[in-house]
């Protein structure tokens, strides 16, 4: 009681506060005998504590920046009293004028509108809020302190050269001149301050550039369309020999699907009657050893042990044998590098084949030349291995001929087109071929049955 006395006399003893409601209740409640409380405890706080004159002092506050829009002691005079002349002589004002005030006069329903608290909406905060506006202000501040020092930006200064090249009728673009060139223009690279003249190949050199895109990154990794046209024979009312062929195609198509399963199952399959070396072996000796002989036993020991003879020692040779023998070396060379020499002369009258041989081998070259820049042109409209799948082709979407329709109405729907943009990228090398992921189940199911389902029962 005592913190709320001591709020109300705070309030009422700042400059300017002027109560609108009697305060001669006020003291009504101090008389009666208070409760003696223990207000160490935060749970007495909120529950034992009269803030009524505080909140009575805060409704006032309100209610005058409601009806005057501010304290009512700050508010000058000229706002809160007139003066009262009585009315005025219609008769002595112009026609006009009472005309003007008619019209000047707001509407009823303005007024209806009009809000009858004079104070001003709370500002928007998120209408002035700009992004990254700490960033722009620092950026800004910078700029400042660069521009203060002299420091003119980059981007300012190759602003200010391309506008001194235009000036100078010089082209930014142009072919700069080759540094060997003796009439080309000394430049100093350590002089202060800009050149001169805006040279082409210095602002060429000091602007900005982007990286430059390969051109492996501009070619399609396939020729195949994004889109491709079906067969004739897919119409709805197709023309007959086109519709055969469509049938052929997928036939052969089903054939091969067949031949494959068919070889699969020929290499697994397990054949008993085919003879393996044991069953030839056994076909051999039939009737050569009876059932009571016995094998002979190996003699014990290594063979190596039983092999018994003279070691051949090498003589030393004498000097005349190594003579010998380094004449005979020296003759071998010598008769080489004459069938060397004669089959060099020889060559001279083989001109004519030898020269057949390398047309024949030129043309050899050029022909697997072309045969690999075909094979290379046909491996553009494949699909390649991107993945540990191969890529499959679709089903062909087909209809019998007894299942044709006639008009559009009757038609039925064949194939997805969701599959075939799937399938398209695949064959365009886009994505790598995938197969749909395996769904397994982490927990096994646990079935149990409701009582309403066993009173059925």
């Amino acid at each position: 009681m005592a913190a709320a006395r001591r709020h109300k006399r705070v309030a009422a003893s700042q400059p300017g506060f002027l109560p609108l409601k009697s305060d001669l209740d006020g003291n009504s409640s101090d008389i009666k005998r208070r409760k003696r409380v223990n207000k160490n405890k935060k749970k007495n706080w909120n529950k034992y504590s009269d803030i009524q004159d505080v909140e009575e002092f805060l409704e006032d506050v309100r209610l005058q920046e409601k009806a005057v829009g501010g304290l009512i002691a700050e508010k000058p005079d000229d706002s809160l009293f007139f003066v009262d002349t009585g009315e005025k002589d219609k008769d002595t004002q112009p026609q006009t004028t009472v005309k003007k005030g008619k019209r000047s006069k707001p509407l009823r329903i303005d007024l209806i509108l009009r809000p009858d608290s004079l104070i001003p909406a709370p500002k928007n905060v998120l209408a002035f809020q700009q992004p990254n506006a700490k960033k722009q202000r620092r950026m800004a501040e910078k700029a400042a302190k660069l521009a203060a020092m002299g420091v003119v930006p980059r981007r300012e200064k190759l602003l200010q050269l391309r506008r001194a090249a235009a000036a100078s009728g010089l082209s930014v673009k142009e072919k700069p001149v080759a540094n060997n060139n003796p009439e080309r223009a000394f430049y100093d690279l350590w002089s202060a301050g800009a050149p001169e003249t805006a040279d082409p190949y210095f602002l060429e050199q000091t602007k900005k550039k982007l990286v430059k895109r390969p051109d492996r990154l501009n070619e399609k990794p396939s020729v195949l369309p994004a889109i491709e046209v079906v067969a004739p024979g897919a119409s709805y009312n197709p023309d007959f020999f086109s519709h055969q062929d469509l049938l052929r195609e997928a036939h052969e198509v089903e054939v091969k699907k067949l031949k494959a399963e068919e070889r699969l199952k020929r290499q697994l399959a397990v054949n008993e009657d085919i003879a393996t070396k044991e069953s030839n072996f056994k076909e051999q000796v039939e009737g050569l050893i009876e059932e009571g002989d016995s094998e002979p036993e190996e003699p014990e020991g290594d063979a190596e042990d039983t092999v018994t003879g003279p070691t051949a020692t090498q003589e030393k040779k004498t000097e005349r044998e190594r003579k010998k023998e380094k004449a005979q070396r020296i003759k071998e060379l010598q008769t080489k590098a004459e069938r060397q020499k004669v089959d060099k002369q020889q060559q001279l009258f083989q001109l004519r084949s030898i020269r057949s041989d390398l047309k024949k081998q030129e043309q050899r070259t050029k022909m697997r030349q072309a045969q690999r820049k075909a094979k290379q042109e046909a491996q553009k409209s494949t699909p390649r291995r991107l993945g540990r799948l191969k890529f499959q082709a679709p089903d062909l979407d087909i209809q019998l001929s007894d299942e044709l329709a006639g008009s559009l109405r009757s038609l039925k729907p064949e194939g997805s087109i969701l599959k075939d943009r799937f399938k398209s990228l695949q064959k365009r090398n886009l994505i790598e071929p995938r197969e749909r992921a395996k769904f397994k189940r982490k927990y096994k199911l646990k079935y149990t049955e409701k009582r309403a389902f066993r009173e059925i029962q």
